[in-house]
């Protein structure tokens, strides 16, 4: 066991057999970066590609934590396992996750069929932690079939969500109809499914009649025949939780059936390769930008006996034209 600690190979085997402390092991690996993470996904990423990946998002307030607590129940009732990435503000002290999301969804913090991760965006717009799609291929390869992804609330940058769901599910709030109509363009693009949760407010129907009203005017909504439903829920009573269930089933279902499941993650793919090859290349540029060659291909730009294009084609190897 002494190894395990430290082999990413025997953390795999671990975590594949239900161990959870090597699971976690493994994404703080992930978290860490460098040698350790790419070793991580390098094990992982051949033993995946059958989870499916909910993203809930929405605007801070919305109640998607409670609602993701819900979902998480539901499955669970069907005998599913679940893991649960919740994507946390960082703490302004230690860069740590706050932990919020995780206090909330404490119905399953002893369910040994659920997964609870918090991560931290780490100052990183789009609601995301930059480690999080890594995350979700660790958790996809040692065999949770669904996976929850519930971002922080950061407004409308968190169309990033999209990247890393399969169905992406937008909270609102009743009496929210202004909001939607300042930020319609970015939700029409990425919600699959609508949830007005807190439905036993005052407003809910209105805020309802607003979304149906945008989809009818949107011409986003209905292409590729699936036009997202709007579900109204009362995540704290469980009311309506069952209905948003058989929405996140039917819209499976239909990407299944269409074919969109496997151009949406032939999508994730091109992202996810361009991202790493970017990576890549920032690594090998600040490489080049330093030591003695560096200088010297500087000091001859200084002294105008080389442009920058050219001292950039003799850095980088590459012949001018």
């Amino acid at each position: 066991m002494a190894d395990q600690t430290r082999d990413p190979a025997a953390l795999v085997d671990a975590a594949v057999g239900g161990d959870r402390g090597a699971l976690a092991r493994l994404l703080s690996a992930v978290e860490q970066g460098g040698d350790q993470a790419r070793a991580v996904g390098q094990l992982t990423y051949p033993r995946g590609g059958s989870a499916y990946v909910v993203g809930i998002t929405g605007a801070p307030g919305a109640g998607k934590s409670t609602l993701t607590n819900a979902v998480v129940g539901t499955l669970r009732r069907g005998g599913e396992r679940v893991a649960v990435l919740a994507i946390d503000p960082s703490s302004p002290f230690t860069g740590g996750a706050i932990l919020g999301d995780r206090v909330r969804m404490g119905d399953h913090t002893l369910d040994e069929g659920v997964f609870i991760r918090s991560m931290a965006t780490r100052g990183h717009l789009g609601g995301l932690a930059l480690a999080a799609p890594e995350a979700i291929r660790v958790l996809d390869g040692v065999g949770y079939p669904w996976i929850v992804l519930e971002t922080v609330g950061v407004g409308q940058v968190e169309v990033e969500v999209v990247g890393a769901a399969d169905t992406v599910v937008v909270v609102v709030n009743p009496g929210w109809g202004d909001s939607v109509q300042a930020n319609k363009a970015g939700l029409m693009e990425i919600a699959d499914i609508f949830v007005v949760n807190k439905a036993d407010r005052p407003g809910a129907a209105d805020t309802r009649r607003d979304l149906e009203q945008m989809l009818d005017l949107s011409p986003v909504a209905g292409s590729g025949g699936w036009r997202p439903p709007v579900v109204a829920t009362t995540a704290t009573t469980g009311e309506g939780v069952d209905a948003l269930r058989q929405a996140i089933t039917a819209h499976r279902e239909h990407l299944v059936t269409t074919g969109e499941l496997s151009q949406r993650r032939r999508r994730r793919l091109d992202s996810e390769l361009h991202r790493i090859l970017a990576e890549r290349l920032r690594e090998r540029a600040a490489s080049l930008a330093e030591g003695s060659r560096f200088e010297q291909v500087r000091d001859a730009v200084a002294d105008r006996r080389l442009d920058p294009w050219s001292a950039t084609d003799e850095l980088l190897g590459a012949e001018g034209p």
